[in-house]
């Protein structure tokens, strides 16, 4: 990613604030989702 990408996103992101809230609740799920993925098979026994 070159240095005019960067500040293209910073400005956007500047411009647009709820963008910002909009990724931020987006990475919080998608890791939330991934924790409770990765538990799911825990204490499963088979017959």
């Amino acid at each position: 990613m070159s240095e005019n990408d960067t500040n293209a996103v910073a400005e956007y992101l500047a411009n647009h604030p709820r963008a910002m809230g909009v990724l931020f609740t987006a990475l919080l799920l998608l890791s939330q989702a991934g924790s409770a993925a990765a538990g799911n098979n825990v204490g499963i026994s088979g017959p």
